[in-house]
């Protein structure tokens, strides 16, 4: 996935206000995106983190408020998984991917495969970071949907782990997730988008949501939406992944969800994105 964004730390905009009303009150100097430095973070072993958020990660990037960066995540599927399933060739798989479940053996408590964090320079706890979504596209031809036994909406229709790899058509801009069942997948999102918690909290998973922002799995923010995430350690330290070709309101199974196609077709989860933010104070 591509996408275009902007991170704006607003000065003085404290907790309970700047989550709730303070979403439009930033504060201090713009800077132009026309001035801005430009940086490129893609997927390693040594610029992820998997199922975590933590304000003592050492940050892979360090960015001056207004800067660009363009930024890809990585699916969290083990990549033997899609190999195995025949819908896409091996060569389908990034490298970068298995390099990341064959290198990254520090994991969780949460599932997410995150890039980052990105550290930006001057951000302090009581600053509000703002998130322009320039541009999303998908940058795979797959994704996948996973039921966990016992889980979500239907739990007792899904007693055993249910999986699918499912291929996507990115010039047409849709998927098939069932025979003769085709979904758009023209408003591809990132399912988290998070800063590291409060340095008391210590390591938290990426699976719940909270004041840090996290994984938020909110279909609407898409390319040219705004996110105001309060900032609550030195750096704000951003990290992004989780990445969703299609969703509905939610995720019915646990993971990404059509809506549109209710009856045993849950989605599209797991799409690689590439990003760009830009910083401003």
């Amino acid at each position: 996935m591509r996408a275009l964004s902007s991170l704006r730390p607003a000065r003085n905009l404290h907790a309970p206000s700047a989550v709730a009303g303070a979403l439009l009150l930033v504060t201090g100097v713009g800077v132009s995106a026309a001035c801005a430095a430009e940086h490129t973070l893609m997927p390693s072993p040594k610029t992820v983190h998997i199922g975590y958020f933590l304000a003592t990660v050492k940050p892979v990037l360090s960015i001056d408020s207004g800067d660009i960066v363009t930024i890809e995540s990585a699916a969290s599927i083990v990549p033997a998984v899609v190999d195995q399933s025949g819908v896409v060739p091996p060569g389908a798989v990034p490298q970068y991917q298995r390099d990341i479940y064959g290198e990254v053996k520090d994991r969780g408590p949460g599932p997410h495969i995150l890039t980052g964090p990105i550290e930006i320079r001057g951000a302090e706890p009581g600053d509000v970071l703002e998130v322009r979504i320039l541009d999303i596209g998908l940058a795979l031809d797959w994704g996948f949907n996973r039921q966990r036994p016992y889980t979500g909406a239907l739990p007792d229709e899904f007693t055993a782990i249910w999986s699918r790899v499912i291929p996507i058509d990115r010039q047409a801009k849709t998927a098939e997730v069932a025979k003769g069942v085709v979904v758009p997948v023209d408003k591809p999102f990132f399912g988290t988008m998070g800063l590291a918690p409060d340095p008391t909290l210590g390591r938290i998973s990426s699976g719940p949501p909270g004041v840090h922002s996290g994984n938020m799995d909110n279909k609407d923010l898409v390319a040219g939406t705004t996110l105001f995430m309060p900032v609550q350690a030195s750096g704000a330290l951003f990290s992004a992944g989780d990445a969703h070709a299609a969703q509905g309101h939610g995720e019915v199974d646990l993971t990404a969800i059509v809506t549109q196609v209710v009856d045993g077709t849950k989605g599209i989860h797991g799409m690689i994105p590439k990003s760009i933010f830009v910083a401003q104070r």
